[in-house]
């Protein structure tokens, strides 16, 4: 089992920056995936950022160049460093494990990032 523990979410202004943490704890596998989604009301959730172990990234076309995701593997724990947000943006955000020996991954809590003015 692999928990999953969110964190940085807020509320913040058109333009502004927000930066999501979540750290993972339990059996990790050291070749794994960890990524973030989105849920805004009403919507699917949506696949944000992700990030592999080795560090390749993919993202959303509609955060490249807004959003950056990284990851510190001996702490466990990925990063996602929100600038220039938009009110579409608005959304829970959950944190995402999946690896070989999980293939149906670990979700987090999620956390809710809101921009308004």
């Amino acid at each position: 089992q692999v928990q999953l523990v969110e964190s940085g979410g807020g509320l913040v202004q058109p333009g502004g920056s927000l930066r999501l943490s979540c750290a993972a704890s339990g059996t990790i596998f050291s070749i794994n995936a960890m990524g973030w989604y989105r849920q805004a009301p009403g919507k699917q959730r949506e696949l944000v950022a992700a990030i592999t172990s080795s560090g390749s990234t993919n993202y959303a076309d509609s955060v490249k160049g807004r959003f950056t995701i990284s990851r510190d593997n001996a702490k466990n724990t990925v990063y996602l460093q929100m600038n220039s947000l938009k009110p579409e943006d608005t959304a829970v955000y959950y944190c995402h494990y999946s690896a070989i020996t999980l293939p149906s991954g670990s979700w987090g809590q999620g956390t809710q990032v809101s921009v308004s003015s």
